[in-house]
């Protein structure tokens, strides 16, 4: 009988989710664990899995269609099985499920997705198993570029390319600037890979090599991190104010603390982690920067629940963290690393993407000095974090070296003023500069 395949709750405040693509085809075989569709809320988007083994019988609603919560948007069964009286039928699925819609096939124990990596599962998509069963392609050499590692047919079509000639790096390069097919060569390197010398001395190509770019669909996290940005940059109007700050305590307190917090904790403390510590001090002090603006109300968060931009292969995840102000600095070291961790893995669930109350984005390991950060809505302000790095200063009226950093605030005018921001910047300067105020 046909199981129904309902749009999932993926966290508390959740009503409804938007069917960004399909991923399987009427008609498909999938597993267990398959990806049948690519659900979009208003903070992440997220696969939805089969939860049994089955052919998709019937889909209810179109790649961009908008489901309420436990709504049945499709149907799995049993090969042949009947699905008059099942919902609407669409005419037009193969036009969604895009170039993953391969026909189902015979599956054998190597590509049925019971391959395993160190005893786990492999994640694919149904066509990803078809193009390696048919081209012998074993996917537990694969790396999947999907959420959790899954493996997409395109995946397999690179590895497929990637070893269809040994080619060295340097001899690939030389061969692409010169026009010159180095696929036609034969290799005088190990197990007939192709080197420089092989390359070196052949005739160039007389004509330019047409070079495609390379497109990519406009979907998915990419998508909804636009869609988010435009709302704030468009909704909101922004505010940036900077301050260059002495981190020359701080980076003597962290040389300090290091060992201390790694041995109870078996983990690193970060500049970031004392930046969340001092930044939950400072809203503390000034709670006109921890608001947001629910309709015609001005929200004041009594919580300082703060949200940590982390950069994934997808684009960017600003997961939460809460009560940041209650805890000390190894709790944070210890919470800060471990979601980081899970939004790399594609692991976050919806309630770690909400709640936030002030966002902090920290490109300070890149050779970036400051820049102007957008809001994270429905957040009301949000802290850019600069490099570290040595400069000559003043103090005291005598030339010094010391370790400065930039911070940029942007802030929504509508409802915060200059001068109360300004105010949070200013205690944020002052503590970082002293930090044993933390300590207090």
């Amino acid at each position: 009988m046909a199981s129904e395949v309902v749009m999932p709750k993926l966290g508390a405040t959740m009503e409804e989710g938007t069917i960004v693509s399909w991923l399987v085809q009427v008609g498909e075989e999938v597993e267990e664990g398959d990806p049948i569709a690519e659900i979009q809320t208003d903070k992440i988007v997220m696969e939805l899995e089969a939860e049994a083994d089955g052919v998709l019988l019937k889909t209810l609603h179109d790649a961009g269609a908008t489901v309420k919560v436990h709504e049945v948007v499709a149907y799995l069964g049993e090969e042949g099985e009947s699905v008059e009286g099942l919902g609407n039928d669409l005419s037009n699925l193969a036009e969604a499920a895009e170039d993953e819609t391969e026909q189902p096939m015979a599956e054998t124990p190597a590509q049925n997705g019971q391959q395993t990596r160190t005893g786990e599962k492999i994640r694919r998509t149904p066509a990803a198993r078809k193009l390696a069963e048919d081209n012998h392609v074993d996917l537990s050499e694969v790396t999947g570029s999907g959420p959790l590692g899954r493996i997409h047919k395109a995946d397999v079509e690179s590895f497929m390319e990637a070893n269809e000639k040994r080619v060295t790096p340097l001899a690939k390069k030389i061969a692409n600037d010169q026009g010159i097919d180095y696929k036609e060569i034969d290799g005088t390197g190990m197990r007939g890979k192709v080197v420089k010398n092989d390359v070196i001395g052949r005739p160039v190509a007389q004509q330019e090599v047409a070079r495609e770019a390379k497109r990519v669909p406009f979907k998915g996290m990419r998508k909804v991190i636009a869609d988010r940005i435009s709302e704030s940059a468009y909704t909101a109007p922004h505010v940036t104010l900077t301050s260059e700050i002495d981190m020359t305590e701080c980076v003597t307190l962290r040389g300090k603390l290091l060992p201390v917090i790694e041995k109870v904790e078996g983990m690193r403390v970060s500049y970031n982690d004392i930046l969340l510590k001092a930044t939950a001090f400072a809203l503390k002090q000034n709670p006109a920067l921890n608001v947001s603006l629910e309709g015609d109300e001005i929200v004041y968060h009594p919580e300082v629940h703060i949200g940590m931009a982390v950069a994934v292969p997808e684009g960017l995840v600003v997961p939460v963290l809460r009560n940041v102000d209650e805890k000390g600095l190894a709790t944070i070291t210890r919470e800060t690393k471990t979601i980081g961790q899970k939004a790399r893995d594609g692991k976050l669930t919806m309630d770690d993407m909400q709640g936030s109350t002030f966002s902090v984005s920290n490109l300070g390991m890149y050779a970036v000095d400051g820049f102007t950060p957008i809001i994270n809505s429905p957040n009301s302000a949000i802290l850019g974090v600069g490099r570290i790095q040595k400069k000559s200063v003043v103090v005291n009226d005598e030339l010094a070296i010391r370790s400065m950093m930039t911070l940029s605030l942007s802030f929504d005018h509508r409802i915060i003023d200059g001068a109360p921001a300004a105010a949070f910047l200013t205690e944020l300067k002052e503590v970082l500069e002293n930090p044993f105020k933390l300590m207090i």
